[in-house]
């Protein structure tokens, strides 16, 4: 097992749904040699839990569904991040922290103050390196969507779509955690905006950082 000081990196690609952040997430994973991993559902537990969250026609509570959202977290970095960063490997996440405080904390109106802990308790104190924003129009993640089958959240109105929106860039304008990545772009300018990112702020797998 690697040293503290060899931990490996977390980098945590974020959005609205349609911002193109899980291509981006597996691009990015290819070539920095990282490990692909994602939220919600990664794990067994997590896979129910997904079922849950997005697939469910019935009522969930705000409050259960952040708690929900936190127990995925929870197992997921116990079972997948933890292990791989204390390994010295870097880990590459399609959502993280971001997401919960974005879409249960602005997007459902639960604020960011009591979510913080809960997630700082659900990941043991763990927190992205780097969270960078895919950062869409609305309108445009709507019209990369609409041919697909929308899941619970996504079916949800364009309200609280943009109330989402608002606790992305409300986060994002944290200069020393978050990178902003313009996602209108081709796929291929996007990803070399989002590697660029990273390198700059924690060099590569491997070397300075």
């Amino acid at each position: 097992m690697a040293g503290a000081d060899h931990r490996g990196r977390l980098i945590a690609l974020e959005g609205i749904d349609g911002c193109g952040k899980s291509t981006q997430a597996r691009l990015l994973a290819g070539s920095l040699g990282a490990l692909l991993t994602f939220e919600p559902g990664d794990t067994a537990l997590g896979a129910s839990l997904r079922g849950l969250l997005l697939g469910s026609d019935g009522v969930l509570s705000p409050r259960a569904e952040a708690l929900l959202m936190a127990a995925d977290r929870a197992q997921h970095v116990d079972e997948v991040v933890g292990p791989a960063l204390s390994a010295g490997r870097w880990v590459v996440t399609d959502r993280f922290n971001g997401s919960t405080l974005a879409y249960q904390g602005a997007g459902r109106g639960l604020g960011t103050a009591a979510l913080s802990q809960v997630l700082a308790f659900a990941t043991g104190g763990l927190a992205a390196d780097l969270s960078i924003l895919v950062d869409v129009p609305f309108e445009v993640a709507r019209r990369r969507i609409a041919a697909s089958e929308p899941d619970r959240l996504e079916r949800l109105d364009a309200a609280f779509h943009e109330r989402v929106a608002g606790g992305y860039r409300s986060l994002a304008s944290d200069p020393d955690t978050w990178a902003v990545v313009d996602g209108t772009g081709t796929i291929e300018a996007v990803a070399s905006a989002v590697a660029h990112a990273v390198t700059e702020r924690l060099g590569t797998p491997g070397g300075s950082g």
